[in-house]
């Protein structure tokens, strides 16, 4: 039984991986709080694309919930228990964490104006060397942030 989880959790990041890139914004809806206060289902939505290359609105709740070892209630929301933050960038910044463990690379302008990403470190370096102008969080110009957990947007 715990390989067969591991397996659907494998799938659903990989899956997850193709549908969504780091800078790419997870829409979350709260679709009910508990009478408590302390848990809430929350609906996951990103823009995908179908077979002919259109692009459409597409719950991803269930795999999120796979990936990161959540699980989902009778409405199809992600449940995410607790109380005084924000439930809703909890459960995009915890998918972040997974689906980039070792980090992402930041968007970066060349001297032409054109907009890079690194997809390593170690590329992240080069650009940087090669005068890439990056802009991360706190400043960071190093063209790669180590928190896989902020490479998403979330609304």
């Amino acid at each position: 039984m715990a390989s067969q989880k591991q397996n659907e959790r494998a799938e659903a990041i990989a899956r997850l991986r193709e549908i969504l890139k780091p800078g790419d914004r997870v829409t979350t809806t709260v679709l009910h709080v508990s009478r408590s206060g302390m848990s809430r289902s929350i609906m996951c939505q990103a823009v995908m694309k179908d077979s002919n290359g259109h692009s459409y609105i597409g719950d991803i709740s269930w795999l999120v919930a796979r990936a990161c070892g959540d699980r989902l209630d009778d409405r199809g929301g992600v449940v995410m228990g607790g109380c005084g933050m924000n439930m809703c960038f909890a459960v995009v910044y915890n998918l972040g964490r997974v689906l980039f463990p070792q980090g992402f690379g930041i968007e970066g302008t060349r001297a032409n104006g054109r907009k890079v990403r690194a997809k390593s470190k170690a590329g992240a370096n080069r650009m940087a060397a090669n005068g890439v102008k990056f802009r991360g969080r706190n400043c960071d110009s190093s063209g790669w942030d180590n928190d896989g957990g902020y490479a998403l947007q979330y609304r």
